[in-house]
């Protein structure tokens, strides 16, 4: 999958994206909140930094990432974000297994909205990662 990435974005490019999330997408499957969407971009954005795949100068094609990466740079991004609490906040989005990222994936690549090779598939991110064994402790707390 390939998309700019989003933090590169100016702010009302953003909130067009949200609006053809919405419009394109959640009007015909709304099986995933809003927020769901708006994660996948980010940590894409994350996986693809995290792998060295996120110059704009690079062709869409060096950028890409895999469901497996991309899978792998979900679970990393939301231990960062979310910590323990990510499989609470997957699950108020409507996500509950690591498939319902490539449901996600494919709605937005079907809507025009993200790009994939003629390589990826839903079945890619089947089998991924438990969504509440992945996120178990130990946690550190670090002061602000």
């Amino acid at each position: 999958m390939s998309q700019e990435p989003e933090s590169d974005q100016p702010k009302g490019q953003l909130l067009d994206l949200e609006e053809a999330i919405r419009r394109k997408v959640l009007s015909v499957d709304s099986r995933f909140e809003i927020g769901a969407y708006l994660f996948l971009y980010e940590a894409l954005a994350f996986t693809q930094n995290e792998l060295g795949r996120d110059g704009r100068e690079l062709p869409s094609e060096k950028r890409h990432v895999t469901g497996t990466e991309l899978l792998e740079g979900i679970r990393k991004y939301a231990s960062t974000l979310f910590g323990p609490l990510a499989p609470t906040v997957f699950k108020s989005w409507g996500i509950r297994e690591s498939s319902d990222f490539g449901e996600i994936v494919f709605n937005l690549v079907e809507h025009g909205l993200l790009g994939k090779t003629e390589e990826d598939r839903r079945e890619d991110f089947e089998g991924g990662f438990d969504l509440e064994k992945a996120f178990e402790g130990p946690y550190e707390v670090k002061p602000v």
